[in-house]
């Protein structure tokens, strides 16, 4: 039996190295997650041109501008990381670069999820009507807060837990 609880061994890293490899470790969580955004964004952006869009009621339709906006946010807020540290790489900023590219990574995933979430009350709502629409999108906005925020944040240790800085 393992103990999952149990700290990672100490890293013995500079501060500069540990910037380095958390740098490198966000970008890759960013290149999975612009991937998920360009799938959502080209759905939408075809769904416009469907023979059943004209169909679209007004609450679908807001629905959709909605979901649209809300996907070009969040590829924006996402991407915004990668030009950080296009800009600053070279200059010395690795720290502070991490340090705003995690929180606009949390943001970015905040509105993210807003979208996927507009994109399921849109489809719900034209195949299966309001009520199951509401009805599943609340389950599915409930899924992503719990297994991306409320998950993670449960998982972090409390201050006597976390290892001394190495």
């Amino acid at each position: 039996m393992t103990d999952d609880a149990a700290p990672e061994p100490l890293r013995y890293e500079s501060a500069a190295q540990r910037a380095d490899r958390n740098l490198v470790e966000l970008l890759q969580e960013l290149r999975v997650i612009q991937t998920g955004v360009q799938i959502v964004f080209a759905f939408l952006l075809g769904l416009a041109f469907t023979s059943r869009f004209p169909e679209l009621d007004a609450f679908e339709r807001d629905t959709y501008i909605t979901t649209l906006l809300l996907t070009v946010l969040a590829s924006a807020v996402l991407a915004t990381p990668v030009a950080i540290h296009r800009a600053l790489f070279h200059r010395g900023y690795k720290r502070r670069i991490v340090k705003v590219s995690s929180r606009l990574t949390v943001i970015g995933l905040v509105i993210l999820s807003l979208a996927l979430n507009g994109a399921v009350l849109l489809v719900t709502d034209v195949v299966l009507g309001t009520a199951a629409a509401a009805a599943i999108t609340a389950t599915t906005t409930a899924l992503f807060a719990l297994l991306w925020f409320v998950l993670p944040w449960t998982l972090r240790p409390d201050a006597s837990e976390r290892p001394p800085l190495g």
